[in-house]
């Protein structure tokens, strides 16, 4: 219970803590991550460049990407979310405007962040310095989903772990396919 308690409070530090960045350019910058991560549109966007640009590697970046992402997205937001039901930050500790535009689903995991290191992870894993490209945008999404008062972040990190193991299984599971029908 201890280290339940201990979680909580840490919590609910780097919660205030990142909600009250006064930092002009995050303020210009994660309205921006927010908006254009909003149903998965970034990470859409960067599958359609990769798979015009990038050749056969940037085809397979795209769809390895895209899969993982819609993995994580299902986990987090079909599956997990509804198992687990965790009320968003109080509003009181977001010293900001933009607490009022949160989703009323549950906070736990991040759905944002899950999809966000599902997409990112599985481009790595085929194309690393496109991988690399799209760990900045996931980065702000992470911190972005906090500052905003939509996510603790534990939710981001569960979300992250969601995504990870959304790519590490979408990747796996073409190889096994080959396997059992060798």
């Amino acid at each position: 219970m201890r280290v339940l308690a201990d979680l909580r409070k840490g919590d609910r530090r780097l919660t205030r803590r990142v909600a009250s960045w006064r930092s002009g350019r995050a303020r210009q910058v994660l309205p921006a991550v927010e908006e254009a991560a909003q149903h998965t549109k970034l990470w859409w966007g960067a599958a359609a460049v990769m798979a015009t640009a990038g050749g056969w590697r940037g085809r397979r970046a795209a769809a390895a990407g895209v899969l993982s992402m819609a993995v994580a997205e299902t986990v987090s937001n079909g599956v997990v979310k509804q198992l687990w039901q965790r009320r968003r930050p109080p509003k009181e500790w977001i010293p900001h405007e933009d607490v009022h535009d949160r989703p009323e689903s549950s906070s736990f995991p991040s759905g944002h962040t899950a999809a966000a290191v599902g997409f990112t992870a599985a481009v790595a894993m085929v194309w690393p310095w496109a991988g690399a490209a799209c760990a900045v945008p996931t980065v702000l999404v992470g911190c972005e989903r906090i500052h905003t008062g939509a996510h603790y972040p534990s939710d981001v990190t569960a979300g992250a772990a969601v995504g990870l193991a959304a790519a590490a299984l979408t990747h796996r599971v073409p190889r096994l396919a080959a396997r059992a029908l060798t």
